[in-house]
């Protein structure tokens, strides 16, 4: 039975038109619905798809006598580009992005050709055949539409004014922003949708590539360091640095929080040289990164454009160089640490997730991490950078990972969802321990002579306090939880025997690792013209500097952090 609303003397076949939604939105909807069943991703993704599939009623209502044609032929466009996507989430269990994109052209060929490879076994065959046997039967479905023109045209300037015309006055009026933002915005809206995933990817991809390359191009041209001298020249050595993401060391049981959530560094705690007094100058991940990784400070934000690199510098002094991170790979975000990234001899990029709200664990690291230990270049440099405790906590650990359940630890004063969402950080915290101490086995068991450096970018307050009010950064309300970070020195036997390794007395320096380049020189032998002895954490001359937060770029906002205080 039809259900039909009247309009004067003609009907409109509200059925109809629901089966004419239903058909557009099962070629986005299927892997939206398939991963939010997997728990692979937040909900946004499959909200977008939802509000975007409603573009394709308009030319079924607005020519309803071929709406059954028009329909197989939007349908065919929008079944080639599903096929990429559900074929996509089969292999990897993630939403199709911008990022794989990049994986797949800036590799090399043969890199490319076995990404590809790997994307097609053999049981993706009946998958798709499968899904392309129910977008034929929700199309054989389609009765000819029978719709008012006065609801037709109702229902376009509806649906246009529901998907552009209200997100860029939002954007443009209400929120200020630029007309390039505001089109940059309404095209994540689109993105979630086929076919705007490889569309809009794929621009966002070439926009964020030219970005990526202008950089590189200017990385080129500035002079190597002066004087550079390595007093380990010609010593074969593996050097790690891991850079975290998001972790407070006040969370963590190896810098003396009641709860154990760092039990493996616990227990080989007399190999490390713990750091307890580093702070980041910023609480965002790039921000924080481009200072660690180049000379940039909080007075001086732009010496990485004419000074060269942590990754020129270990170039320049003859090591092999590798990237390896478990973060998105090109997006407006990230652009910079994939500039960073190709600055290095090779790169692994593990991550393509579309969204960052998605599951991603960081033992992805660890099979690039034991290739490149089997890489027999003699002097190797390895960056890995981890999503670490990185919001949304309960994506960034796996299932024996969910310790902490009860209210045993937690502040009082949390209601049950905060207290919900603090055990989630204190158990991707112990992930987060489980994750450097592997990589620490891992070279303790592959790397002879080797060194490896912990931090993370940043901190992150999860109902801290006090005041137990705060969840996340906000850099207008600093609190030292967002600025707290681990700092942790491991060496091999071999290394400690050719290298002075007592830090006494050394430990406890309030110190700003936006100097760290100095540290990280000092630490494996090499020194220049330039180098600052009272920058580096490691060295007998160090100076206590202020430690410099806020916005470099607003100097009235930059302050020293009390960092004996919470608030």
């Amino acid at each position: 039975m039809q259900t039909s609303i009247k309009f004067g003397s003609k009907r409109s076949d509200w059925g109809a038109l629901f089966s004419y939604y239903l058909f557009f939105f099962y070629f986005s909807g299927i892997t939206h619905i398939l991963l939010q069943i997997s728990g692979a991703t937040i909900f946004v993704g499959m909200r977008q798809a939802i509000v975007m599939s409603l573009l394709w009623l308009i030319p079924v209502m607005l020519v309803p006598r071929f709406s059954r044609q028009i329909a197989a032929g939007i349908g065919l466009v929008l079944w080639v580009f599903s096929l990429i996507s559900l074929g996509y989430f089969c292999i990897y269990g993630q939403e199709f992005s911008q990022s794989v994109m990049f994986t797949i052209f800036e590799s090399n060929p043969a890199e490319s050709k076995e990404f590809i490879a790997h994307y097609f076994v053999w049981w993706m065959i009946p998958v798709l055949l499968a899904h392309s046997a129910v977008a034929f039967w929700l199309w054989r479905r389609l009765r000819p539409l029978q719709v008012t023109r006065r609801l037709a045209w109702s229902a376009t300037v509806l649906i246009l004014l529901l998907l552009f015309v209200y997100p860029m006055f939002k954007q443009l009026a209400v929120n200020h922003a630029s007309l390039d933002d505001a089109v940059e915005k309404l095209q994540l809206r689109m993105e979630p949708a086929v076919p705007w995933q490889m569309v809009i990817g794929y621009i966002h991809y070439r926009k964020q590539l030219a970005n990526m390359e202008a950089l590189l191009e200017q990385n080129s041209k500035i002079p190597p360091l002066s004087n550079l001298k390595d007093a380990n020249a010609g010593k074969p050595a593996t050097l790690v640095l891991v850079l975290g993401e998001s972790t407070n060391r006040l969370r963590m049981s190896l810098y003396g929080y009641q709860r154990e959530t760092t039990p493996e560094l616990d227990a080989i705690k007399d190999e490390l040289n713990l750091f307890t007094n580093v702070v980041t100058t910023r609480p965002y991940t790039i921000e924080a990164l481009t200072q660690v990784l180049s000379f940039s400070d909080q007075l001086h934000p732009d010496l990485y454009l004419t000074k060269p690199s942590l990754m020129n510098m270990m170039r320049q002094a003859g090591y092999t160089s590798y990237w390896i991170t478990n973060h998105q790979t090109i997006s407006k975000r990230n652009t910079m640490l994939a500039n960073f990234s190709k600055q290095t001899d090779k790169q692994f990029y593990m991550n393509n997730s579309r969204a960052q709200n998605s599951r991603e664990y960081d033992e992805n690291v660890f099979e690039p991490f034991d290739e490149v230990l089997a890489d027999p270049a003699p002097r190797k440099f390895i960056i890995v950078h981890l999503l670490g405790t990185h919001m949304k906590y309960e994506y960034r650990y796996p299932p024996e990972f969910d310790v902490f359940t009860d209210r045993e630890g937690v502040p009082s004063v949390l209601s049950k969802d905060q207290a919900k969402v603090y055990n989630q950080y204190d158990n991707a915290v112990r992930y987060n321990d489980h994750v450097i101490a592997t990589l620490i086995s891992k070279l303790r068991q592959q790397a002879g002579n080797s060194l490896m450096v912990y931090f993370s970018d940043h901190g992150e307050d999860v109902y801290d306090g006090p005041g137990y009010d705060m969840l996340g950064r906000n850099e207008a309300k600093p609190t030292i939880a967002m600025y707290a970070i681990p700092f942790m020195i491991w060496a091999s036997p071999e290394w400690r025997a050719g290298h002075e390794m007592a830090f006494d007395g050394m430990l406890d320096r309030p110190y700003s690792n936006a100097h760290f380049i100095h540290t990280w020189a000092d630490l494996v032998g090499l020194s220049f013209d330039g180098f600052d002895p009272a920058f580096s954490l490691v060295n007998p001359q160090f100076k206590e500097h202020p430690l410099l937060i806020g916005d470099p770029y607003q100097p009235n906002t930059i302050r020293p952090l009390d960092i004996h205080v919470h608030e």
